[in-house]
Formats: C-alpha cells, sequence, structure tokens
C-alpha cells in the first residue's frame, strides 16, 4: 500500500545482506534458495525464494529499487500476505489469521473472482488496517517473455480502525497460474485515477540463466517518471 526506500534495518529483519552498489547479485538468506527474478518497468526488481523449515507453498518475495531492497514479504500458497518488512521506516507488517475472508488464487483461477477482508497490524505501534477488496479474471491472456500471464482487474480499500477509509486502489495485475504468483501491472488511487503507475514485468528471469538475482533493475531508471510507482 506504499513505497519505502531502503534502509539497513529491513536486511536485519530477515538476515539478509544489503547489496552494496558495486555488488552484481542478490543473496537469499542462508537456508533458502532463489527460485525466480522478475526485472520490471518503474525502476523494479522482484526476486523470488523459498526456505527450509516453511510451510508448503510458501515463498518469500525481495522488491528493489536503485537504493537496494526497500520490502520483504512471505506469502503462501494462496498469496496471502503473512508477513511483511519495510525498511523505510523500518518495520514488520503482520496478518491476522484467521482473517475473515482471506484472499484465495485457488478460487480466483477457479472462478474468476475472489474478494477478500483481512487485517495487518504493525510492530512500531501503528493502527491496524483492514483491506477489504477482490481481484478478477478478466479473460485475456498475454504472454510475457515467453511467460503466459492471465490479466486481472482489483479494487482494494484499506480501513482504520474507526472505519476511516485511509486509501481506495485500483488497477489492473497479472497472475501466473503455474508460479501461483500475482505480478505488478498499472494501479492507480481511485481518487486520482489519470495518475497511472506502472510497473509491469518485462523478463523473467530462472536459476542458470544471464540476470538471475541480479542486485538492481534495468528498466526505467534514472529517468524521473511522475505516473510511475509500486502500490504492494
Amino acid at each position: 500500500m506504499r513505497s519505502y526506500r531502503i534502509a539497513g534495518a529491513l536486511a536485519s529483519c530477515l538476515g539478509l545482506a544489503v547489496p552494496a552498489l558495486a555488488q552484481q547479485t542478490f543473496t537469499p538468506p542462508q537456508g533458502c534458495t532463489g527460485t525466480l527474478t522478475v526485472q520490471g518497468r518503474a525502476c523494479l526488481v522482484t526476486h523470488v525464494w523459498t526456505c527450509e523449515g516453511d510451510a508448503p507453498g510458501e515463498q518469500w518475495l525481495a522488491l528493489s529499487g536503485e537504493a537496494g531492497p526497500f520490502m520483504v514479504r512471505r506469502i503462501d500458497t494462496e498469496f496471502q500476505w503473512l508477513e511483511t518488512y519495510y525498511a523505510d521506516p523500518p518495520r514488520v507488517e503482520t496478518m491476522t489469521q484467521p482473517a475473515p475472508n482471506p484472499g484465495s488464487i485457488t478460487t480466483l483461477l477457479a472462478e474468476g473472482y475472489d474478494s477478500f477482508d483481512f487485517t495487518v497490524t504493525f510492530d512500531d505501534g501503528s493502527p491496524a488496517e483492514r483491506i477489504v477488496g477482490h481481484d478478477k479474471l478478466t479473460g485475456e491472456e498475454v504472454v510475457i517473455d515467453g511467460e503466459r500471464l492471465l490479466r486481472t482487474e482489483f479494487a482494494y480499500d484499506v480501513i482504520g480502525p474507526d472505519g476511516t477509509v485511509l486509501q481506495q486502489r485500483e488497477g489492473r495485475q497479472y497472475i501466473s497460474p503455474t508460479q501461483r504468483l500475482f505480478h505488478f501491472g498499472t494501479d492507480w488511487d481511485k481518487a486520482t485515477p489519470a495518475d497511472i503507475s506502472d510497473a509491469s514485468p518485462v523478463q523473467f528471469i530462472y536459476p542458470g540463466e544471464p540476470g538471475f538475482f541480479a542486485a538492481s533493475p534495468k528498466y526505467d531508471c534514472g529517468v524521473v517518471m511522475s505516473k510511475q510507482g509500486v502500490a504492494p
């Protein structure tokens, strides 16, 4: 829901070594294995890995910009946001379980529509936030860098403890049925629909391929583009 810059505290949360600017690769924590790198627009690179001892189907995602990783998230096989580690300000977000209506990739793929309603809490004492919304398949299928992806539409509200709507976002994303991952697309604040952010994937890179777990993003970097950004 917010964009953050890199801070050393993020690495400390997960035992990650923040890559220095001179380094060429990103390193997952000890006991973990990298599985996928996605180079996207908006100067964004996403690394995916799995770890020993995690529940079956769980994956970790690290989002990095020009300054390094700014967010790390643990998801389950349904893409629920189990834990999220932010860099600036440094804090940890945890999904309250069981959720009233957890998001489900399985339901989305089977029925073409999935609603969700869950709450996240923060370790810095910030008020809890309730996230209510839906994902919907559009019926479109695209291929990006050889990867078969389904197009989705989404909308969600972020609601404070007193019922105040803090944020409303809408957009279009991609989903990979084989990876069981959502990938960024375009999104916007409902109040300013013309101000569109675009972090769509450009390259999918697997272990052994050039650029796998590259430390730095490749696309749209070093350019001020007012309508780009990331709203995870």
